[in-house]
């Protein structure tokens, strides 16, 4: 479902997601080939060794990442939003310092193409996104992002040919402050021992463990406990 404003806040079923301040439909910023201090062949190397082939959604966010700093000041520690967890957080975390193991990546699954690089003390970012119209230009670009195409029938060269063409021209850019509730981290304060399953969890999350109260992950074919020596 896609987002719908109210007043100046971005809301997704009614989630606040960050406000808008300027919204610009054409980026100010010359698209360019390189992305940040990789040429386009040099990141997709990196993307094959790091994602396990060439993704367009990560070269596309590789792009996106290089322009989202364009438009960043060059001070302060900067986190990062993605709205998918679709290639694009493999583009931040290529790019970028923020990883979601180190936790300045935060994804929030409301179905965009969309990232945020935003100031760690003031929550105040850019927000870049494929904008649609945009693509109506580049078809094989088109077919891909609105699967239009099934994936044996999309033509992977010419895909990245045009990947490589369009740069960033595909994408909007928004200036935004992140709201408090996607900013705010969870600290474990403590640990205790789940009544059910035996095995350390936050004690925040009550007398068991998230997994043991429904939160089911997978289903248990068979359980060997192992003696370990000091």
């Amino acid at each position: 479902m896609a987002a719908v404003k109210n007043g100046s806040i971005i809301c997704w079923r009614g989630i606040p997601l960050y406000l808008t301040f300027l919204a610009m439909k054409n980026t100010k910023k010359e698209p360019s080939e390189k992305i940040l201090s990789y040429t386009f062949e040099e990141f997709v190397d990196r993307v094959k060794s790091f994602h396990g082939f060439e993704a367009i959604g990560v070269m596309v966010g590789g792009f996106m990442v290089d322009l989202a700093y364009r438009y960043l000041s060059t001070k302060g520690l900067f986190d990062a939003v993605c709205e998918t967890p679709k290639c694009l957080p493999d583009a931040v975390q290529l790019l970028t310092p923020c990883t979601i193991g180190n936790g300045w990546l935060t994804v929030v699954d409301v179905g965009r193409f969309a990232l945020t690089l935003y100031d760690k003390e003031t929550g105040v970012g850019v927000r870049v996104f494929v904008d649609p119209v945009k693509l109506e230009a580049w078809p094989e670009l088109k077919a891909w992002f609105l699967k239009l195409k099934t994936k044996k029938e999309q033509d992977s060269d010419r895909m990245l040919d045009e990947v490589r063409r369009v740069g960033a021209g595909i994408c909007g850019v928004e200036h935004v402050k992140v709201v408090d509730r996607i900013r705010q981290k969870r600290h474990r304060d403590g640990f205790a021992i789940c009544l059910v399953c035996k095995e350390a969890y936050p004690a925040t999350d009550g007398p068991r463990c998230l997994a043991c109260q429904g939160e089911r992950l997978y289903e248990t074919v068979a359980r060997e406990v192992t003696d370990r020596q000091p």
